[in-house]
């Protein structure tokens, strides 16, 4: 009796799916890591993925061997010599991040606030530049490197304006009934008006507009600040430094404002 054999093309399709599986797999375990997980043990894990502790650790002993990870003396996991490099040499390509702080610093001393620059990561914005203005009473810290919830006001102005607009919808389509209307509620709003203000946290407020580049948004610029000091009023004067902001920041990259702000002057 013969046993059945696979054909090539079988056997390559099946090598090609867990080649991606990997990949995803591998893109899951780094996205573990954020400035309040700084390091993960292949316990941790096995339990935010779903996986059991054989696998989860042969995965992390990999990406230590390809540098992507490094094994502290208490045997967690840590980002790697491979990953930092290539975090600093696509930050460093990004020229908004080299042409913004001039511009930061400015409405920073304008707005008597803190100026926050955010780049699109993964599934949502990260923080990639802080301006804080010290000279005021109250400083409101935001640290680099954090991922931004996706009702925050720079995560519903990059919802309005990515160009992958399929992707923004599953990402919006995560959420529960009532916080998934609202939020496509307000993203409609933002693509109506090119701006966005919202209680980040409570009794802090962010007002936030888009900067663009020739291939479409790149940035968002956002000013954040006590609720009492700083209003989420359509007409604030804050506001308009923002979006002002924005624009000049939009049209040093070569970028125009908006789609629909092709014949406006700057």
């Amino acid at each position: 009796m013969t046993k059945p054999t696979r054909s090539p093309d079988a056997r390559g399709e099946r090598g090609d799916q867990a080649d991606i599986q990997a990949v995803s797999r591998v893109s899951q375990i780094l996205s573990l890591f954020d400035p309040a997980t700084p390091e993960v043990t292949a316990g941790e894990v096995a339990e935010r993925l779903g996986l059991n502790r054989t696998t989860a650790y042969r995965y992390c002993t990999s990406l230590v061997a390809a540098g992507l990870l490094e094994r502290d003396n208490e045997g967690k996991y840590i980002p790697g010599g491979l990953l930092l490099q290539l975090g600093a040499f696509a930050i460093g390509h990004r020229r908004v991040v080299n042409l913004a702080p001039r511009h930061m610093q400015a409405l920073a001393r304008a707005t008597q606030t803190s100026v926050v620059l955010s780049l699109w990561g993964l599934t949502g914005p990260v923080v990639s530049r802080v301006e804080e203005n010290v000279s005021t009473i109250v400083v409101v810290s935001v640290r680099v490197g954090s991922h931004l919830p996706l009702d925050t006001a720079q995560s519903k102005v990059f919802l309005a304006y990515h160009p992958d607009q399929l992707s923004m919808e599953r990402l919006i389509g995560n959420l529960s009934g009532a916080a998934r209307d609202e939020l496509r509620a307000d993203v409609d709003r933002v693509r109506a008006v090119g701006h966005c203000s919202a209680m980040s946290t409570p009794g802090i407020v962010a007002v936030a507009a888009p900067v663009f580049d020739e291939y479409g948004i790149c940035a968002t610029i956002a000013i954040v600040g006590p609720d009492n000091t700083l209003s989420m009023s359509g007409d604030a004067p804050e506001l308009r430094l923002v979006v002002g902001t924005a624009r000049e920041l939009t049209h040093e990259l070569g970028g125009h404002y908006r789609p629909d702000d092709l014949g406006r002057a700057g």
